[in-house]
């Protein structure tokens, strides 16, 4: 499990089947997500995880990319998914 910015992110979507799980509460994604991200929060994650594909890459993102985005990368991580976190959160995402 490992970071990865927006621009590898996007440049990923050409070769990889990818995710974007987005790990706020609720309110927070309804205030604002990035395009496409699906919400299961942190505390959710590791039991919803049977519509995820192993096939797949899978990014975690909170508001900073910090915290709660690493931790469900690594989350995903040791139940056998290929996933990072995203550098800088959904603020970055909106703020480059």
């Amino acid at each position: 499990m490992k970071k990865i910015t927006k621009e590898e992110l996007l440049m990923a979507y050409d070769t990889c089947q990818i995710q974007i799980i987005d790990v706020r509460s609720k309110e927070e994604f309804d205030q604002k997500h990035i395009p496409q991200a699906i919400h299961i929060p942190l505390e959710d994650l590791a039991k919803n995880t049977a519509n995820l594909s192993k096939d797949h890459w899978y990014v975690t993102a909170c508001g900073k990319g910090g915290g709660r985005s690493e931790q469900g990368a690594s989350q995903l991580s040791e139940l056998g998914y290929t996933a990072f976190y995203l550098e800088n959160g959904t603020f970055g995402w909106f703020d480059h």
